[in-house]
């Protein structure tokens, strides 16, 4: 579910836009033996899983309803993640679409029992795509940029679905050359 899946708009047109703030939110967490991975640091997968909880709540406050994950990209972990570290991921929409919102994340982590400030450990951006009660698409608000680095976000998130974009199109491309040309995957 993209900007480019038709759909008919469940809304008015003009949908009046909402201020970056306006759904930014932390998601806090303390990490424990049970998030550990084999090497004894927090699993990737769980950091993910925070990640998606986070922008998801700020997808569906910004979209004022259900959102879905459409993609996860450019989720880089920086630093390890260790038991007894709180960690507190920061999401907030940088682009909307008609339909989909890019929202990015920082993540940071800090030792639950000292008053050092927090590191940032990672870091992603995901596209969600809101949907209707019957899981259709539905319009989004646009999203307005407060600051400069608000803006420079919407920039930069803009450059992003171009290049998701050209990716896509530039697979699709290869596997209709190679089902012309009779090669199976």
């Amino acid at each position: 579910m993209t900007d480019q899946a038709p759909a008919a708009p469940t809304e008015s047109p003009d949908i009046p836009g909402k201020p970056t703030s306006a759904s930014r939110t932390t998601l806090s967490h303390i990490m424990t033996h049970n998030d550990t991975n084999l090497l004894g640091t927090v699993h990737g997968g769980v950091i993910m899983k925070l990640v998606d909880d986070a922008a998801g709540a700020v997808a569906g406050r910004h979209s004022g309803g259900p959102a879905v994950t459409a993609s996860m990209d450019e989720m880089a972990f920086l630093e390890p993640v260790r038991v007894g570290d709180l960690v507190h991921v920061k999401a907030q929409v940088n682009w909307t679409g008609r339909t989909s919102m890019e929202v990015g994340v920082r993540v940071l982590a800090e030792r639950w029992n000292e008053s050092a400030p927090p590191t940032q450990v990672g870091s992603a951006y995901l596209v969600f795509a809101a949907v209707d009660a019957d899981g259709k698409p539905r319009r989004v608000p646009p999203v307005i940029p407060e600051t400069e680095r608000d803006r420079r976000r919407s920039q930069e998130a803009q450059i992003r679905r171009t290049h998701r974009l050209a990716r896509r199109r530039a697979i699709m491309e290869l596997r209709e050359k190679r089902a012309a040309e009779g090669i199976e995957d």
